[in-house]
């Protein structure tokens, strides 16, 4: 027994080691707003995107939104945090979370296409898309982090994590 929980362990840390290196180009979109305004992906190519997929009723996606309104704040024109949301999420909720919360980015409305072009169903929670999870995406249009909310990310969703991999890529632009 004990020689099997070892050779779990180890598979699921080599697997989630080669998710986290896996590198592939961020799927497009035009997804709109509460305004009904559209975003495509394609309009922020040069700046770094954070591609937040959350819920109104997820208990961390609220203080997350803070963080990311902090991160946007912090890199101007640098960074471009956008959030997507699906059903049963509608235009009264999130314009409500929006107004809570004194979002400024942009919330966009998915049906599910999008997310699971970006996200693969996690099987621990029934195939459930997991809220908050977020992406950040290069100035190329490369995803460059994928980060869901647990455990092991609490520096990502609630500390300088997410500070630390937006600087690291903002400096290989300069070299």
């Amino acid at each position: 027994m004990r020689r099997f929980f070892l050779i779990a362990t180890l598979a699921a840390l080599l697997s989630g080691a080669a998710l986290a290196q896996t590198v592939r180009r961020a799927p497009g979109f035009s997804l709109p707003d509460v305004r009904t305004e559209e975003h495509d992906l394609q309009e922020y190519r040069g700046r770094i995107v954070l591609l937040d997929f959350m819920r109104t009723e997820c208990p961390h996606c609220g203080p997350f939104a803070k963080l990311l309104e902090e991160v946007k704040a912090f890199y101007g024109g640098k960074v471009v945090v956008l959030a997507i949301v699906m059903p049963p999420d509608d235009q009264p909720k999130v314009a409500d979370f929006v107004t809570k919360a004194k979002i400024t980015y942009p919330m966009l409305f998915d049906c599910g296409q999008v997310a699971y072009s970006y996200i693969l169903p996690d099987a621990m929670h029934g195939g459930a898309v997991t809220t908050p999870h977020v992406y950040l995406i290069d100035s190329n249009g490369i995803i460059r982090g994928d980060w869901v909310y647990g455990p092991q990310t609490t520096e990502v969703f609630q500390g300088r994590g997410l500070y630390t991999a937006i600087d690291k890529l903002l400096a290989a632009r300069t070299h």
